[in-house]
């Protein structure tokens, strides 16, 4: 399942489509699990909020519980305890211009391919949020990614991807326009899409520094 992300960092306080399109040059931000990114979410009004990726419950004595609940599974949203309160009430979008996802080479190995639109615009990414009121004050933004059956391309490599919510259903997804549980739920499935996935580069590591020569 999705394990990074990238966004742009002049999409920080953009909270509209038309906007983010707009907005697609600047340097990126590259987001892991336990890393803070910018989530969209609804309140009085739709606004931007920085928020750390690993979902930490209310209830959590320890913030970095998060570590456990990086992904949320759509099928079970309104079911599990853990989520169901934020599923109803906290639900945000992750806007992200690409991500990532993993095939198993063995079960401690991964073989890391990122994807990316070829038309360059953004994807939004459905999570869940809560808000940890333990110290220090003012305490923590959380947020989970939900994950969906893998769409054609990706299957190819894992069985999960993130939940890509497309533009005409990010108002019901935040909240904005009323709908029931089974509409919610409807908007979290496998997007096809023109989706370029290629195995990402691995990193080049400096040479290691010259020795003085002994003579």
């Amino acid at each position: 399942m999705c394990g990074k992300f990238t966004q742009m960092l002049s999409w920080d306080r953009l909270v509209d489509l038309d906007e983010l399109i707009r907005s697609t040059s600047g340097p990126p931000e590259t987001v892991t699990p336990m890393r803070f990114a910018t989530v969209i979410c609804h309140g009085e009004k739709r606004k931007t909020q920085r928020m750390r990726w690993g979902f930490v419950p209310s209830h959590a004595h320890d913030p970095m519980v998060g570590t456990k609940f990086i992904h949320a599974r759509a099928e079970t949203l309104d079911e599990k305890p853990t989520f169901r309160d934020a599923f109803f009430n906290r639900r945000g979008l992750v806007v992200v211009h690409t991500f990532n996802e993993g095939r198993e080479i063995t079960p401690r190995k991964t073989e890391q391919h990122v994807i990316t639109p070829r038309d360059g615009k953004p994807l939004a990414i459905a999570v869940i949020w809560e808000h940890w009121a333990g110290a220090p004050a003012p305490g923590l933004d959380s947020f989970a990614m939900v994950t969906v059956p893998a769409n054609r391309l990706i299957g190819t490599i894992t069985d999960r991807m993130p939940a890509v919510v497309l533009p005409e259903h990010w108002a019901t997804w935040l909240g904005e326009t009323p709908a029931r549980v089974d509409e919610i739920k409807a908007i979290l499935r496998p997007v096809e899409g023109d989706w370029e996935m290629q195995p990402e580069k691995p990193k080049r590591e400096p040479p290691p520094p010259r020795q003085a020569s002994l003579f």
